[in-house]
């Protein structure tokens, strides 16, 4: 194994097609402000770096990348890159982690605009995120205890998981295909419109007019705050404990609370007839 340690690049491709290495606490800054100093490695581990330089990791193969940093001049840090691990790192580079595929990221904390995007086979595990428009048009995330701050997150995903997570957000999940979200918390305007096949499972969920226009929707033993003009034109089934403060036009199925503040059948577009019942 190629072992690169202790030392400061900035020109162009430094370790451009580096095969089994390790590369240890290594600085990727300086005034020559080269691109791409890791494009196209094979197997490489990086440990302990810090960079401060564009497009470091492209078109990378078996990448592992820990306990490094990344700041805000690292610009689209991963793009086109498959089969790595990011564990314990910090990235603050915008774009990060683009049409890559089979990624796991454990424990790591992200600022990173329009993360994610066109990825498929990533896991995420711990750590924080905070992305305005997080995997966009990606396909088959698991996600697991994560903090989550965002606002356009999860748009035209597919075949997501998340759990045990906080996710506060808004607009989540729109124009998404099997989704099952268990045990979070889930806070965000406007959830979920245009949704096929959402299951959302004992999650607690906030904000106004969730849940519309969806398509085999469910809700399983789940709570409610702040949810006004709920459901609206979506075939549900739905179990909520505690109160919904509104449920408006529901196309078809059965929604179920123990209070439901306001119901309303008026104005609609389209037939409505899901059933709806209060417990007390």
């Amino acid at each position: 194994m190629i072992r690169v340690e202790n030392r400061t690049f900035d020109e162009e491709r430094a370790l451009y097609n580096l095969t089994d290495a390790l590369v240890k606490d290594c600085v990727f800054a300086g005034p020559a402000d080269g691109e791409s100093v890791l494009k196209e490695t094979r197997d490489v581990t990086v440990d302990s770096c810090v960079f401060s330089l564009r497009y470091p990791l492209w078109h990378a193969k078996g990448y592992e990348l820990r306990n490094s940093r990344l700041d805000e001049k690292t610009r689209a840090p991963l793009w086109y890159s498959f089969n790595g691990i990011i564990d314990g790192t910090k990235i603050n580079g915008v774009k990060a982690l683009r049409e890559c595929g089979g990624t796991v990221i454990t424990n790591c904390d992200i600022e990173s605009p329009e993360f994610g995007w066109k990825t498929d086979r990533t896991r995420l595990r711990g750590g924080r995120l905070a992305s305005e428009y997080a995997f966009f048009d990606s396909k088959n995330i698991e996600i697991d205890g994560l903090a989550f701050f965002g606002k356009y997150s999860f748009q035209y995903v597919e075949n997501l998981t998340i759990s045990n997570s906080v996710l506060d957000t808004k607009d989540a999940f729109w124009h998404s295909k099997n989704v099952t979200v268990t045990d979070c918390v889930v806070k965000g305007e406007y959830l979920a419109w245009f949704s096929e096949g959402l299951t959302l499972v004992r999650c607690v969920i906030s904000g106004t007019q969730p849940l519309c226009y969806c398509k085999n929707l469910k809700l399983i033993d789940c709570e409610t705050s702040g949810c006004d003009l709920s459901f609206e034109y979506s075939d549900v089934e739905a179990t909520i404990n505690g109160r919904v403060e509104s449920v408006k036009n529901p196309r078809s199925g059965s929604i179920t609370a123990d209070e439901i503040g306001e119901i309303i059948l008026e104005d609609s577009i389209m037939e409505c007839a899901a059933e709806i019942n209060v417990r007390k």
